[in-house]
Protein backbone atom coordinates (compact mmCIF):
# COMPACT_ATOMS: atom_id res chain seq x y z
CA UNK A 1 0.00 0.00 0.00
CA UNK A 2 1.50 3.21 -1.26
CA UNK A 3 1.24 6.60 0.56
CA UNK A 4 -1.67 7.57 -1.24
CA UNK A 5 -4.01 4.15 -0.59
CA UNK A 6 -2.89 4.37 2.91
CA UNK A 7 -3.71 8.14 3.17
CA UNK A 8 -7.22 7.29 1.44
CA UNK A 9 -7.57 4.60 3.72
CA UNK A 10 -7.07 6.28 7.06
CA UNK A 11 -9.47 9.36 5.92
CA UNK A 12 -12.17 6.94 5.07
CA UNK A 13 -11.80 5.01 8.66
CA UNK A 14 -12.05 8.90 9.79
CA UNK A 15 -15.21 9.76 8.11
CA UNK A 16 -16.78 6.35 8.31
CA UNK A 17 -15.96 6.38 12.69
CA UNK A 18 -14.30 9.27 14.01
CA UNK A 19 -16.09 13.10 15.75
CA UNK A 20 -13.50 15.60 15.92
CA UNK A 21 -14.34 18.85 18.59
CA UNK A 22 -15.30 21.79 17.71
CA UNK A 23 -16.05 20.76 14.14
CA UNK A 24 -18.98 21.19 12.06
CA UNK A 25 -18.80 17.43 11.46
CA UNK A 26 -21.74 17.99 8.31
CA UNK A 27 -18.82 19.56 6.52
CA UNK A 28 -16.05 17.42 7.48
CA UNK A 29 -14.18 16.35 4.54
CA UNK A 30 -16.16 17.58 2.09
CA UNK A 31 -15.24 21.30 1.09
CA UNK A 32 -11.78 20.93 2.07
CA UNK A 33 -9.15 17.62 1.98
CA UNK A 34 -8.64 15.92 5.27
CA UNK A 35 -4.99 15.97 6.33
CA UNK A 36 -3.05 13.13 8.01
CA UNK A 37 -0.34 14.79 9.88
CA UNK A 38 1.96 11.87 11.00
CA UNK A 39 5.40 13.43 11.88
CA UNK A 40 7.13 16.66 13.32
CA UNK A 41 10.61 18.05 14.01
CA UNK A 42 11.05 21.78 15.95
CA UNK A 43 8.07 23.84 14.22
CA UNK A 44 7.23 21.52 11.00
CA UNK A 45 4.74 18.86 10.99
CA UNK A 46 4.61 16.27 8.25
CA UNK A 47 1.22 14.57 6.22
CA UNK A 48 1.20 11.64 5.49
CA UNK A 49 1.88 12.77 1.42
CA UNK A 50 5.04 14.02 2.40
CA UNK A 51 4.47 18.00 2.72
CA UNK A 52 5.58 19.73 5.37
CA UNK A 53 3.75 22.82 7.45
CA UNK A 54 5.02 25.26 9.98
CA UNK A 55 2.84 24.62 13.01
CA UNK A 56 1.34 28.28 13.02
CA UNK A 57 -0.80 27.31 16.43
CA UNK A 58 1.59 24.88 18.21
CA UNK A 59 -0.91 22.42 17.82
CA UNK A 60 -3.66 23.75 19.71
CA UNK A 61 -1.29 25.96 22.00
CA UNK A 62 0.41 23.43 23.66
CA UNK A 63 3.68 22.83 21.85
CA UNK A 64 6.64 25.06 23.51
CA UNK A 65 9.85 23.81 22.09
CA UNK A 66 9.04 22.28 18.66
CA UNK A 67 7.96 18.62 18.08
CA UNK A 68 10.59 15.86 19.03
CA UNK A 69 13.09 17.64 21.14
CA UNK A 70 15.65 14.60 21.72
CA UNK A 71 16.14 16.28 25.23
CA UNK A 72 12.61 15.68 25.85
CA UNK A 73 11.62 12.89 23.97
CA UNK A 74 14.51 10.26 25.67
CA UNK A 75 13.32 11.58 29.20
CA UNK A 76 9.64 10.22 28.11
CA UNK A 77 11.53 7.18 26.54
CA UNK A 78 13.86 6.02 29.79
CA UNK A 79 11.05 6.63 31.88
CA UNK A 80 8.55 4.39 30.19
CA UNK A 81 10.86 1.64 29.93
CA UNK A 82 11.23 2.30 33.70
CA UNK A 83 7.60 2.86 35.03
CA UNK A 84 4.50 4.22 32.37
CA UNK A 85 2.00 4.40 35.13
CA UNK A 86 1.51 4.45 38.80
CA UNK A 87 -1.86 5.27 41.17
CA UNK A 88 -1.19 8.85 42.79
CA UNK A 89 -3.73 8.23 45.10
CA UNK A 90 -1.98 6.58 47.94
CA UNK A 91 0.86 6.62 46.43
CA UNK A 92 3.97 8.55 45.28
CA UNK A 93 6.65 8.84 43.16
CA UNK A 94 9.57 10.91 43.17
CA UNK A 95 9.53 12.79 39.61
CA UNK A 96 5.90 13.55 40.71
CA UNK A 97 7.95 15.21 44.07
CA UNK A 98 10.62 16.85 42.24
CA UNK A 99 8.68 18.02 39.87
CA UNK A 100 6.52 19.76 42.18
CA UNK A 101 9.22 21.63 44.03
CA UNK A 102 9.83 23.10 40.22
CA UNK A 103 7.10 24.57 39.49
CA UNK A 104 6.57 25.98 43.03
CA UNK A 105 10.19 27.75 43.14
CA UNK A 106 9.36 29.41 40.00
CA UNK A 107 7.29 32.09 42.33
CA UNK A 108 8.13 34.03 45.79
CA UNK A 109 9.11 31.67 48.26
CA UNK A 110 6.34 31.41 50.24
CA UNK A 111 3.22 32.14 47.82
CA UNK A 112 2.14 29.11 45.55
CA UNK A 113 3.41 26.40 47.53
CA UNK A 114 1.30 23.15 46.93
CA UNK A 115 0.57 21.37 43.55
CA UNK A 116 -2.63 18.62 42.45
CA UNK A 117 -1.97 17.25 39.24
CA UNK A 118 -4.79 16.51 37.23
CA UNK A 119 -5.35 15.58 33.31
CA UNK A 120 -5.97 19.08 31.25
CA UNK A 121 -7.00 22.43 31.21
CA UNK A 122 -10.61 21.83 32.22
CA UNK A 123 -9.97 19.77 35.25
CA UNK A 124 -7.20 22.37 36.26
CA UNK A 125 -9.85 24.86 36.12
CA UNK A 126 -12.13 22.45 37.65
CA UNK A 127 -9.45 21.96 40.84
CA UNK A 128 -8.90 24.98 40.99
CA UNK A 129 -13.10 26.05 41.63
CA UNK A 130 -13.55 22.78 43.69
CA UNK A 131 -10.98 24.14 46.39
CA UNK A 132 -12.02 27.33 46.32
CA UNK A 133 -15.69 26.42 46.59
CA UNK A 134 -14.55 23.83 49.43
CA UNK A 135 -12.54 25.77 51.32
CA UNK A 136 -14.89 28.22 51.32
CA UNK A 137 -17.78 25.82 53.08
CA UNK A 138 -16.27 24.54 55.41
CA UNK A 139 -14.40 27.50 56.95
CA UNK A 140 -16.12 29.60 59.85
CA UNK A 141 -17.03 32.65 58.63
CA UNK A 142 -16.84 32.17 54.86
CA UNK A 143 -19.84 29.20 54.03
CA UNK A 144 -21.90 32.00 52.50
CA UNK A 145 -18.89 32.46 49.69
CA UNK A 146 -20.03 30.29 47.10
CA UNK A 147 -20.47 32.39 43.90
CA UNK A 148 -17.90 33.09 41.09
CA UNK A 149 -17.01 36.10 38.87
CA UNK A 150 -15.71 35.03 35.55
CA UNK A 151 -15.23 37.72 32.39
CA UNK A 152 -17.19 38.25 29.30
CA UNK A 153 -16.16 36.21 26.29
CA UNK A 154 -13.87 33.90 28.64
CA UNK A 155 -13.19 30.50 27.82
CA UNK A 156 -11.87 28.48 31.08
CA UNK A 157 -12.42 24.72 29.69
CA UNK A 158 -15.51 22.09 29.02
CA UNK A 159 -15.93 20.21 31.87
CA UNK A 160 -19.30 21.11 33.44
CA UNK A 161 -17.61 23.60 36.27
CA UNK A 162 -15.17 25.03 33.73
CA UNK A 163 -18.06 25.14 31.41
CA UNK A 164 -19.80 27.20 33.74
CA UNK A 165 -17.73 30.41 33.59
CA UNK A 166 -17.81 29.86 30.11
CA UNK A 167 -18.60 33.81 28.56
CA UNK A 168 -18.85 32.50 24.80
CA UNK A 169 -22.71 31.92 24.29
CA UNK A 170 -21.92 29.64 21.32
CA UNK A 171 -19.84 27.37 22.89
CA UNK A 172 -21.62 27.45 26.62
CA UNK A 173 -25.50 28.80 26.47
CA UNK A 174 -26.51 25.06 26.17
CA UNK A 175 -25.41 24.15 29.64
CA UNK A 176 -26.37 27.42 31.80
CA UNK A 177 -27.95 26.42 35.34
CA UNK A 178 -25.30 23.53 35.29
CA UNK A 179 -21.93 23.63 37.78
CA UNK A 180 -20.92 26.41 39.36
CA UNK A 181 -23.08 29.84 40.25
CA UNK A 182 -21.42 32.19 38.29
CA UNK A 183 -21.65 35.99 37.11
CA UNK A 184 -19.78 37.52 34.35
CA UNK A 185 -18.64 40.97 34.38
CA UNK A 186 -16.95 42.99 31.07
CA UNK A 187 -14.67 44.91 33.57
CA UNK A 188 -12.72 45.66 37.36
CA UNK A 189 -15.15 48.86 37.09
CA UNK A 190 -18.38 46.32 36.64
CA UNK A 191 -17.26 43.83 39.39
CA UNK A 192 -16.08 46.91 42.27
CA UNK A 193 -19.42 48.55 41.12
CA UNK A 194 -21.49 45.70 42.76
CA UNK A 195 -23.47 45.72 46.36
CA UNK A 196 -21.06 44.58 49.31
CA UNK A 197 -23.50 42.38 50.01
CA UNK A 198 -23.07 40.44 46.36
CA UNK A 199 -19.55 40.36 47.16
CA UNK A 200 -19.57 38.97 50.31
CA UNK A 201 -20.81 35.76 48.46
CA UNK A 202 -17.81 35.75 46.28
CA UNK A 203 -15.54 32.76 46.62
CA UNK A 204 -13.16 33.59 43.80
CA UNK A 205 -12.65 35.62 40.45
CA UNK A 206 -11.32 33.32 37.53
CA UNK A 207 -9.22 35.84 34.98
CA UNK A 208 -6.79 34.68 31.73
CA UNK A 209 -4.34 36.57 32.69
CA UNK A 210 -2.67 39.87 30.44
CA UNK A 211 -4.30 38.46 26.90
CA UNK A 212 -8.05 36.64 26.98
CA UNK A 213 -7.55 33.68 24.20
CA UNK A 214 -10.78 32.79 22.34
CA UNK A 215 -11.84 36.00 23.12
CA UNK A 216 -9.78 36.82 19.61
CA UNK A 217 -6.57 36.96 21.24
CA UNK A 218 -7.48 40.29 23.32
CA UNK A 219 -5.22 42.00 25.82
CA UNK A 220 -6.30 43.33 28.93
CA UNK A 221 -5.60 46.80 29.84
CA UNK A 222 -1.91 47.32 31.23
CA UNK A 223 -2.45 47.03 35.25
CA UNK A 224 -5.38 45.68 35.39
CA UNK A 225 -4.02 42.20 36.68
CA UNK A 226 -2.46 44.00 39.89
CA UNK A 227 -5.49 46.05 40.72
CA UNK A 228 -7.64 42.92 40.50
CA UNK A 229 -5.12 40.94 42.54
CA UNK A 230 -5.22 44.21 45.08
CA UNK A 231 -9.48 44.37 45.15
CA UNK A 232 -9.61 40.29 45.90
CA UNK A 233 -7.57 40.79 48.73
CA UNK A 234 -9.43 43.32 50.17
CA UNK A 235 -12.73 41.47 49.32
CA UNK A 236 -11.17 38.12 50.91
CA UNK A 237 -11.68 36.83 47.14
CA UNK A 238 -9.34 34.16 46.00
CA UNK A 239 -7.67 34.95 42.51
CA UNK A 240 -7.82 31.89 40.15
CA UNK A 241 -5.53 32.53 37.22
CA UNK A 242 -6.33 30.48 34.18
CA UNK A 243 -2.79 29.98 32.51
CA UNK A 244 -3.46 27.02 30.56
CA UNK A 245 -3.00 29.16 27.34
CA UNK A 246 -0.48 31.59 28.55
CA UNK A 247 2.01 30.02 30.83
CA UNK A 248 5.10 28.70 30.32
CA UNK A 249 6.51 31.30 28.00
CA UNK A 250 3.50 31.86 25.31
CA UNK A 251 3.56 35.73 26.55
CA UNK A 252 7.52 36.32 27.08
CA UNK A 253 7.58 35.45 30.79
CA UNK A 254 7.26 31.95 32.08
CA UNK A 255 3.86 32.83 33.34
CA UNK A 256 1.58 35.68 32.06
CA UNK A 257 0.83 36.94 35.87
CA UNK A 258 4.48 37.45 36.19
CA UNK A 259 4.15 40.86 33.85
CA UNK A 260 2.78 42.36 36.41
CA UNK A 261 4.52 41.05 39.34
CA UNK A 262 1.20 39.33 40.68
CA UNK A 263 0.66 35.82 42.34
CA UNK A 264 -2.66 34.42 42.76
CA UNK A 265 -4.37 32.18 45.38
CA UNK A 266 -4.90 29.56 42.51
CA UNK A 267 -2.65 28.91 39.17
CA UNK A 268 -3.95 26.73 36.48
CA UNK A 269 -1.11 25.45 33.61
CA UNK A 270 -1.75 22.30 31.28
CA UNK A 271 -0.83 22.70 28.12
CA UNK A 272 2.62 24.02 27.81
CA UNK A 273 2.86 22.42 30.98
CA UNK A 274 4.45 18.74 29.38
CA UNK A 275 5.63 20.89 26.42
CA UNK A 276 2.93 19.87 24.57
CA UNK A 277 3.91 16.19 24.35
CA UNK A 278 1.52 14.47 26.82
CA UNK A 279 -1.74 15.45 28.63
CA UNK A 280 -0.92 16.76 32.10
CA UNK A 281 -1.97 19.54 34.38
CA UNK A 282 -1.40 21.29 37.46
CA UNK A 283 -3.36 23.61 39.73
CA UNK A 284 -1.14 25.48 42.39
CA UNK A 285 -1.82 26.63 45.42
CA UNK A 286 -1.41 28.32 48.95
CA UNK A 287 -0.30 27.03 52.28
CA UNK A 288 -3.21 29.29 53.53
CA UNK A 289 -5.89 27.23 51.24
CA UNK A 290 -4.20 23.61 51.72
CA UNK A 291 -4.59 23.74 55.74
CA UNK A 292 -8.30 24.38 55.45
CA UNK A 293 -7.95 20.82 54.20
CA UNK A 294 -6.26 19.55 57.21
CA UNK A 295 -8.18 18.05 60.12
CA UNK A 296 -9.78 14.89 61.74
CA UNK A 297 -10.43 12.04 59.75
CA UNK A 298 -14.32 11.96 60.89
CA UNK A 299 -14.23 16.16 60.03
CA UNK A 300 -14.55 15.04 56.16
CA UNK A 301 -12.41 18.06 55.05
CA UNK A 302 -10.41 15.85 52.48
CA UNK A 303 -10.59 16.63 48.56
CA UNK A 304 -12.27 14.18 47.20
CA UNK A 305 -11.14 15.06 43.66
CA UNK A 306 -8.67 13.56 40.74
CA UNK A 307 -8.00 11.34 38.06
CA UNK A 308 -6.54 7.98 37.18
CA UNK A 309 -3.57 10.08 35.29
CA UNK A 310 -2.86 12.27 38.02
CA UNK A 311 0.73 12.84 37.99
CA UNK A 312 1.38 10.09 35.78
CA UNK A 313 5.21 9.22 35.23
CA UNK A 314 5.81 10.29 31.71
CA UNK A 315 4.13 13.36 31.95
CA UNK A 316 6.03 14.09 34.86
CA UNK A 317 9.13 13.14 33.03
CA UNK A 318 8.27 15.25 29.83
CA UNK A 319 7.65 18.61 31.99
CA UNK A 320 11.09 18.03 34.11
CA UNK A 321 12.29 18.00 30.34
CA UNK A 322 10.55 20.89 29.34
CA UNK A 323 11.61 23.04 32.15
CA UNK A 324 15.73 21.64 31.78
CA UNK A 325 15.00 23.05 28.00
CA UNK A 326 14.03 26.09 29.29
CA UNK A 327 17.03 26.46 31.38
CA UNK A 328 19.54 25.03 28.73
CA UNK A 329 18.57 26.76 26.43
CA UNK A 330 17.67 30.45 27.34
CA UNK A 331 14.24 30.07 26.04
CA UNK A 332 12.78 33.10 27.80
CA UNK A 333 15.70 35.08 27.31
CA UNK A 334 16.16 34.65 23.21
CA UNK A 335 12.35 35.30 23.18
CA UNK A 336 12.53 39.37 22.87
CA UNK A 337 14.35 39.81 19.24
CA UNK A 338 11.54 36.69 18.17
CA UNK A 339 8.60 38.76 19.50
CA UNK A 340 9.72 42.13 17.85
CA UNK A 341 9.81 40.57 14.59
CA UNK A 342 6.56 39.24 14.53
CA UNK A 343 5.28 42.77 15.46
CA UNK A 344 6.62 44.41 12.51
CA UNK A 345 5.90 41.62 9.92
CA UNK A 346 2.39 41.98 11.73
CA UNK A 347 2.06 45.95 10.85
CA UNK A 348 3.43 45.26 7.49
CA UNK A 349 0.43 42.69 7.01
CA UNK A 350 -1.60 45.17 8.52
CA UNK A 351 -0.97 48.34 5.93
CA UNK A 352 -0.28 46.15 2.87
CA UNK A 353 -3.47 43.52 3.07
CA UNK A 354 -6.90 45.56 2.76
CA UNK A 355 -8.57 42.49 4.84
CA UNK A 356 -6.39 42.73 7.38
CA UNK A 357 -8.06 44.89 9.80
CA UNK A 358 -6.55 44.85 13.08
CA UNK A 359 -3.60 42.78 14.67
CA UNK A 360 -3.51 42.38 18.72
CA UNK A 361 0.19 40.76 20.36
CA UNK A 362 1.12 40.05 23.94
CA UNK A 363 4.86 38.04 23.33
CA UNK A 364 4.31 34.95 21.00
CA UNK A 365 0.56 35.29 20.99
CA UNK A 366 -1.40 36.93 17.75
CA UNK A 367 -4.80 37.42 17.12
CA UNK A 368 -5.36 38.88 13.48
CA UNK A 369 -8.54 40.20 12.69
CA UNK A 370 -9.96 39.85 8.84
CA UNK A 371 -12.95 41.83 7.23
CA UNK A 372 -14.01 42.60 4.14
CA UNK A 373 -11.70 44.70 2.51
CA UNK A 374 -14.51 47.66 2.49
CA UNK A 375 -13.71 46.71 6.34
CA UNK A 376 -17.27 45.34 6.86
CA UNK A 377 -17.44 41.73 8.51
CA UNK A 378 -17.96 38.78 6.86
CA UNK A 379 -21.21 37.18 7.49
CA UNK A 380 -20.73 33.96 9.81
CA UNK A 381 -22.00 31.37 7.26
CA UNK A 382 -18.73 32.89 5.00
CA UNK A 383 -16.62 31.35 7.19
CA UNK A 384 -13.54 33.52 6.10
CA UNK A 385 -11.40 32.74 8.80
CA UNK A 386 -11.15 29.53 7.95
CA UNK A 387 -11.20 29.79 4.30
CA UNK A 388 -7.97 31.38 4.48
CA UNK A 389 -6.64 28.92 7.03
CA UNK A 390 -6.99 26.15 4.66
CA UNK A 391 -5.62 28.47 2.11
CA UNK A 392 -2.64 28.75 3.57
CA UNK A 393 -2.39 25.06 3.74
CA UNK A 394 -0.71 25.41 0.20
CA UNK A 395 1.91 27.66 1.43
CA UNK A 396 3.22 25.30 4.25
CA UNK A 397 1.26 27.03 6.92
CA UNK A 398 -1.11 25.16 9.18
CA UNK A 399 -3.12 27.28 11.78
CA UNK A 400 -6.66 27.84 12.70
CA UNK A 401 -9.05 31.33 13.59
CA UNK A 402 -11.15 32.04 16.61
CA UNK A 403 -14.29 33.59 16.65
CA UNK A 404 -14.47 32.87 13.23
CA UNK A 405 -12.69 35.90 11.66
CA UNK A 406 -9.93 36.37 14.14
CA UNK A 407 -7.10 34.09 12.92
CA UNK A 408 -4.28 32.94 15.73
CA UNK A 409 -0.40 33.16 15.33
CA UNK A 410 1.47 30.93 18.47
CA UNK A 411 4.14 29.44 17.10
CA UNK A 412 6.14 27.27 19.47
CA UNK A 413 8.79 29.12 20.98
CA UNK A 414 11.88 27.55 19.06
CA UNK A 415 10.97 29.02 16.05
CA UNK A 416 13.52 31.19 14.28
CA UNK A 417 13.60 34.25 12.04
CA UNK A 418 13.73 32.66 8.78
CA UNK A 419 10.78 30.24 9.78
CA UNK A 420 8.60 33.54 11.23
CA UNK A 421 9.39 35.63 8.03
CA UNK A 422 8.45 32.42 5.96
CA UNK A 423 5.01 32.36 8.28
CA UNK A 424 4.13 35.60 7.85
CA UNK A 425 4.92 35.07 3.94
CA UNK A 426 2.04 31.90 3.85
CA UNK A 427 -0.52 33.81 6.13
CA UNK A 428 -0.47 36.86 4.01
CA UNK A 429 -0.75 34.34 0.38
CA UNK A 430 -3.08 32.34 2.02
CA UNK A 431 -5.01 35.81 3.03
CA UNK A 432 -5.09 36.94 -0.63
CA UNK A 433 -6.12 33.25 -2.17
CA UNK A 434 -8.69 32.84 -0.01
CA UNK A 435 -9.99 36.68 -0.05
CA UNK A 436 -9.71 37.92 -3.27
CA UNK A 437 -12.65 39.11 -5.20
CA UNK A 438 -14.35 39.05 -1.59
CA UNK A 439 -16.80 36.23 -0.39
CA UNK A 440 -20.52 36.40 -0.56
Amino acid sequence: MDAHQQTQQWVQQDLAHCWHPFTPQALWGKESEVLMLESGRGVWLTDSLGRRYIDGNSSIWVNIHGHCHPHIVQAMQRQAAKLCHSSYLGFGHGLASALAERLVALFPAGTLTRVFYSDDGSTAVETALKMAFQSCVQTPGREQRRHFVAFANCYHGDTMGAASLGGVGTFFSRFRGFGMEVTHVRSLEELRAKPQEFLDTLAGVVIEPIIQGVNRMTPWPKGLLRELREFCTAQGIYLICDEVMTGFGRTGRMFACMHEEVTPDFLCCAKGLTAGYTPMAACLTTEAVYERFLGAYSENKTFYYGHSFTAHPIGCAAAMASLDVFEQEHVLEKLPPKVALMAELAEQLRCTEPHVAAVRQCGMVMGIDITRADGSSYPQDARAGERACMAMRAHGLLTRPVTHDTLVLMPPLCIEEPEIRQMFAALAAGIRDALQGDLA
